[in-house]
C-alpha cells in the first residue's frame, strides 16, 4: 500500500525504529510503502524492493517479528532497496514496544512484569487519529504484470493437503471483534466471569477467550483487547487481571525471548542448569519410545494424550494446559531431549492455527527445557524439568470427560466434511451434461 502520509509522529516515536536511513532522510518527496509482513506473510525478498522502486517510494514501513528468518529477510530487502529509501520497523504486536520493555533476555515472567507495568501508562493508549493524504502520483501497473490466483491458491492447498480444515474460527477483523465483544458469545460480555476460576480446565473450552488465532494472524491487535478488558475491570478484577497477564506479559515475555536468544527453538536455547539435566537424563531407559509418525496419528498408550493430539490436529487448537501435558510427554516418549523438541516444534506449526508464533516456541521450550521456569525434584528422564503426568491430571480435571469432548468433536467434524463433499459432488452431477 502507498500513500502520502500527513502526520507521522501522532504515532508514538518509541513504537518505530529505523532499520535503515536512506541518504534522502525522511523527507524525501516519494511516498511512503507499508509492507504487512508478520500478521501476514508472504514472499517478499523480491516483491518488495521491486514495488518499493516502481513506485518511487522514499520510505518503507513495515512490522516488527522477533523471528529469525523474518528479520533475515529484512535485512535482505535493506540491502536490496535503493540507498535513498529509508526502511522503518513498528513494534505494533505488542502493548509495551519489545525495545521498550526491556533491552535484554529476561528470565521469567517475574523480571519482566515490572518493567511492562512501569511502561504501559505511556503505551496502553487508545489508537491515535492519523491523517492521511491521497496519494500525488498514481502507480501504474506494468503492462506485462499478473497475478496467477488461481495457482497460488491451488499451491497453498496443495501444500496444506494434509490438515483438515477447521470451521470454528471465521476469519476477519469482523469476526475478531464478535468473539472479543459481540452481543451472542463475546468473550468481554458473555463469558468473562469463568475466564479466572475456568481457563485451565480442559473440559471447560468456552471459558478461553479464543482469540488466538486472531492475534496471531493482526486481525484484532492486543491494544484493541487490552483496552477493552480494562474497561470492565470494575466488575470482574479478577478475570480481567489474569487475562491481562496472559495477554501482555506473557505473550511480550515471549517476544523477549525469541528476539534475545538466537536459539530460540534449540536445546542451545535453554538455562544452563536446564541443558545439564537434559544431558545427564538424556539417556535414561523410556518406558515407550514412539516415532514422529506415531505421535502425529495420536497411537500411544495413553487416551489422554491421543485426545489432546486429536483436538490439535481437527480441531486447529488444543487447550492451553493440554498443551503443556502433551510436550512433555513427547519428552518422556523420544530417545531424548533434542528430538521431543523437533517433533513438538514440528507438530505445533503444522496444526495450530497460531503456529509458527513465539508463544508456540517459548510454549514448547518452557515444557521440554525449562525456559521461563525453575528447577524441581530430580526425576529420570526429566531431571530438573517440571514434571506432569496422568495422574496428576485426574486430579485437576476429569480426564474421561475431556477424552469424550475431544472424541465427538472429531466425530462431528468429519461428519460435517463427509456432508460437504457429498454435497459438492451432488451439486457437480447436477451441473453435468448427461450426453457428456
Amino acid at each position: 500500500m502507498a500513500s502520502k502520509l500527513a502526520s507521522p509522529m501522532k504515532v508514538q516515536a518509541g513504537r518505530v525504529r529505523t532499520l535503515k536511513e536512506g541518504s534522502r532522510g525522511e523527507a524525501g518527496s516519494g511516498p511512503v510503502v507499508y509492507w504487512m509482513f508478520r500478521d501476514q506473510r508472504g514472499e517478499a525478498e523480491e516483491t518488495v524492493p521491486q514495488f518499493v522502486r516502481e513506485c518511487g517510494a522514499s520510505l518503507l514501513v513495515t512490522d516488527f517479528s522477533p523471528l529469525r528468518e523474518v528479520r533475515r529477510c529484512k535485512e535482505e530487502i535493506c540491502k536490496m532497496v535503493s540507498d535513498s529509501v529509508t526502511v522503518h520497523e513498528v513494534d505494533a504486536h505488542n502493548v509495551v514496544p519489545l525495545w521498550v520493555a526491556s533491552d535484554k533476555l529476561e528470565y521469567s515472567a517475574k523480571t519482566i512484569r515490572t518493567k511492562i507495568n512501569k511502561r504501559l501508562p505511556d503505551y496502553l493508549i487508545d489508537f491515535p487519529d492519523v491523517e492521511v493524504e491521497l496519494p500525488t502520483r498514481k502507480w501504474v501497473l506494468p503492462e506485462n504484470h499478473s497475478v496467477e490466483w488461481d495457482d497460488l491458491i491451488a499451491d497453498v492447498l496443495r501444500r496444506g493437503a494434509e490438515v483438515p480444515e477447521v470451521d470454528w474460527c471465521e476469519p476477519g477483523e469482523i469476526a475478531a471483534r464478535e468473539v472479543l465483544m459481540g452481543s451472542e458469545n463475546g468473550f468481554l460480555t458473555k463469558r468473562l466471569k469463568g475466564y479466572s476460576l475456568d481457563r485451565n480446565n480442559p473440559c471447560n473450552p468456552n471459558a478461553l477467550s479464543g482469540l488466538s488465532p486472531y492475534l496471531h494472524f493482526g486481525q484484532i491487535s492486543a491494544q484493541r483487547c487490552a483496552l477493552e478488558a480494562r474497561k470492565r475491570r470494575n466488575s470482574h478484577p479478577q478475570a480481567i487481571d489474569a487475562f491481562l497477564e496472559e495477554l501482555i506479559v506473557r505473550r511480550e515475555l515471549a517476544d523477549n525471548y525469541c528476539f534475545y536468544e538466537p536459539h530460540y527453538d534449540s536445546i542451545k536455547g535453554a538455562w544452563g542448569w536446564a541443558q545439564n539435566t537434559l544431558i545427564v537424563h538424556a539417556t535414561d531407559k523410556r518406558e515407550y519410545v514412539y516415532t514422529r509418525e506415531q505421535l502425529e496419528k495420536a497411537q500411544t498408550a495413553d487416551p489422554l494424550w491421543n485426545a489432546s493430539q486429536l483436538e490439535m490436529v481437527h480441531n486447529g487448537k488444543m487447550h492451553g494446559f493440554m498443551r503443556m501435558y502433551w510436550a512433555k510427554k513427547i519428552l518422556e516418549w523420544t530417545r531424548g531431549p533434542e528430538e521431543a523438541l523437533e517433533i513438538s516444534i514440528y507438530l505445533n506449526d503444522k496444526y495450530e492455527l497460531d503456529g509458527r508464533d513465539p508463544n508456540g516456541y517459548v510454549g514448547c521450550m518452557w515444557s521440554i527445557c525449562g525456559v521461563h521456569d525453575q528447577g524441581w525434584k530430580e526425576r529420570p528422564i526429566f531431571g530438573k524439568i517440571r514434571y506432569m503426568n496422568y495422574a496428576g491430571c485426574k486430579r485437576k480435571f476429569d480426564v474421561d470427560k475431556y477424552i469424550a469432548y475431544v472424541d465427538k468433536l472429531v466425530r462431528d467434524l468429519k461428519k460435517r466434511k463427509a456432508g460437504n463433499m457429498l454435497s459438492q459432488k451432488e451439486k457437480v452431477l447436477r451441473n453435468c451434461d448427461p450426453k457428456d
